[in-house]
């Protein structure tokens, strides 16, 4: 079973994806220009131009899992700053992506982290 965690590394690829690509596109796309290593069990996130669809990429053991969402109206919302390329993301702030939150009125209290 597919599950994703805070244990886990959250890649963002910030720019526009063409989501004809399927699995071998996205991991050209991780191999070639995030220049991370696609087999690490690492999450990939790639939206597309009107960022109303989003993809997570990972490897599982035995092969490639391509989770997908599509929202119904409004937009999903990327982090401020970076640069076009990759971003890495925090497990609460893809909880908030996915879930279609606004990521500018959150307010991150002060807490421990490892």
């Amino acid at each position: 079973m597919l599950s994703f965690g805070s244990g886990q590394r959250y890649y963002l690829w910030r720019s526009a994806v063409d989501f004809r690509k399927s699995y071998n596109g996205l991991q050209g796309l991780v191999t070639n220009e995030m220049k991370r290593p696609v087999l690490s069990g690492e999450v990939f996130i790639f939206m597309n131009r009107r960022r109303d669809q989003i993809r997570l990429l990972v490897w599982d053991r035995s092969g490639f899992v391509l989770w997908s969402k599509r929202l119904e109206q409004g937009r999903f919302e990327l982090p401020t700053g970076g640069s076009e390329g990759g971003h890495v993301l925090a497990w609460r702030e893809l909880l908030l992506i996915v879930e279609g939150a606004s990521l500018q009125s959150v307010r991150w209290r002060k807490r421990l982290e490892r």
